[in-house]
């Protein structure tokens, strides 16, 4: 049984917290302020590598794949411990084009993403209206992907927090700074002694960069979203400018305006009204609406889009799991069993080198 003290309470380190405990391990979590209070509270919950990722397939598309796959079991375990429920929606999605231009883009994603055993059907404009009567007649056509599907983020998080909590992790909140002695943590409060110390401060890792003597290029990314009283939606509605989900307490969420505003999370005229303006050409029912909730998150952006996972090499005693950028969610459970298994000293059932830390030069 290892020490193991997690910096960081947002879905990552809750998630790592959580599996690390069911190992038999001794696990604290330690956050700087609330936990689940910055990305992974203001996430809109959508598990959808096959519409999200355009690239042909690296490993990130199979890390992403995976954790996909794991999802279903992985979020019964959380309600299971927590005895907490919470909204997952196994909905599919459609990613839909208004151009017969576009059609070949469909054509190819479907084509790689076949040969990983993806599950797709290309749609003409009249089935993408069976399946979604209230989208634009404009669509001409989509690319559905039954297996995708979406959470919703506060009740998923606050049910990893309680099941954290309910298997024995010791949760420290607003904590304020933090440094490290060696394998110890130490906050204005105490001195926490480990066998290992995992950062999973998200877009805050950056600050981290001196005291672990290596280079942690993670930015903070905000994204934008809102959100209507709407009719509900049955899939998960992608376009090339966004995306909109319905969620069970009535609300259909349209996302995510993105841009570079170092920690500042407040909303702007300019990144909702884009939101706004493109999702009523998907969704004609919300002309004549105004949402009823907008807010922003950080996203945690690396420097060459790859999270990083993995051990320090020059600081062993360091694990990062960061820069998740806007798969934080998704790759919660993924994340977890591979520092668990870096902790454990087990072989990894997924190729993670990209994912490396030390890729980056050193300061």
């Amino acid at each position: 049984m290892a020490r193991i003290t997690i910096i960081g309470g947002g879905v990552i380190g809750l998630s790592i917290a959580f599996e690390c405990q069911r190992r038999g391990h001794n696990v604290t979590v330690v956050e700087a302020q609330q936990c689940g209070g910055q990305a992974s509270g203001a996430a809109a919950g959508m598990l959808a590598p096959y519409s999200e990722i355009e690239e042909d397939p690296d490993d990130f598309f199979r890390l992403c794949q995976k954790s996909l796959q794991i999802f279903p079991e992985w979020q019964e375990e959380v309600k299971r411990h927590s005895d907490i429920d919470f909204e997952y929606n196994e909905s599919g999605s459609l990613y839909c084009i208004y151009h017969e231009a576009d059609l070949l883009s469909l054509e190819t994603k479907q084509a790689w993403q076949r040969k990983f055993n993806v599950e797709s059907t290309i749609l003409s404009a009249k089935e993408v209206r069976v399946k979604e009567p209230g989208l634009s007649r404009d669509v001409v056509a989509a690319l559905w992907c039954p297996e995708e599907s979406h959470i919703y983020a506060p009740g998923y998080v606050a049910a990893l927090l309680q099941a954290c909590r309910n298997l024995g992790v010791h949760v420290i909140e607003n904590v304020g700074d933090a440094t490290l002695d060696g394998y110890a943590v130490i906050t204005k409060q105490e001195r926490i002694d480990s066998d290992q110390v995992v950062l999973a401060a998200g877009a805050w890792s950056m600050y981290w960069e001196k005291e672990l003597g290596c280079t942690l290029p993670v930015y903070p990314i905000r994204g934008q979203i809102c959100a209507y009283e709407a009719p509900p939606l049955n899939h998960i509605v992608f376009t090339s400018q966004g995306y909109l989900v319905a969620k069970a307490n009535g609300s259909v969420v349209v996302g995510a305006s993105e841009d570079i505003a170092d920690f500042d999370t407040n909303v702007t005229e300019h990144g909702i009204g884009r939101l706004e303006k493109w999702s009523k050409k998907v969704m004609p029912v919300l002309e004549k609406m105004d949402p009823f909730h907008k807010w922003a998150g950080l996203r945690p952006a690396t420097q060459d889009g790859f999270p990083l996972i993995g051990k320090l090499i020059k600081k062993p005693e360091v694990i990062l799991a960061t820069g998740h950028y806007r798969n934080g969610i998704l790759l919660s459970p993924i994340t977890a069993k591979i520092v668990a298994d870096e902790i454990d000293q087990v072989p990894q059932q997924i190729a993670i080198g990209q994912f490396r830390p030390d890729r980056f030069q050193a300061i």
